[in-house]
C-alpha cells in the first residue's frame, strides 16, 4: 500500500504529469487501484512487486510533487491463511 501525500498546491502538477507521462512505473511494479481524498491531498494506491526496489525507481519520477510512504500488505485471505497455521 502507498500513501501519497501531494506537496502544498502540486496536485494540479500531478495530474498534468500523469495526463503526460502515465504512472512512470518500471516493469514489474503494477498498478492495481487507487482511491483520492475529497481536498487532492492524500493518495493511497495499492501497487504490486516481487521487489521492493522497483518502488525506488518510481517514487524518483515523482518525489518533486509527492511525499510517500509504503506498506507491504498482503490480502485478508492470505492474512487468514498464515494465522490458521499457527492456530
Amino acid at each position: 500500500m502507498v500513501i501519497e501525500r501531494f506537496k502544498e498546491d502540486a496536485a494540479s502538477e500531478v495530474y498534468r504529469r500523469f495526463r503526460e507521462r502515465g504512472r512512470m512505473m518500471p516493469a514489474g511494479l503494477d498498478y492495481v487501484s487507487s482511491w483520492i481524498d475529497l481536498d487532492f491531498k492524500i493518495c493511497w494506491q495499492l501497487m504490486h512487486a516481487e521487489d521492493f526496489a522497483l518502488f525506488d525507481d518510481w517514487i524518483d519520477n515523482w518525489r518533486d510533487l509527492m511525499d510517500f510512504e509504503i506498506f507491504p500488505v498482503r490480502t485478508s485471505a492470505e492474512a487468514v491463511e498464515l494465522m490458521n497455521k499457527k492456530l
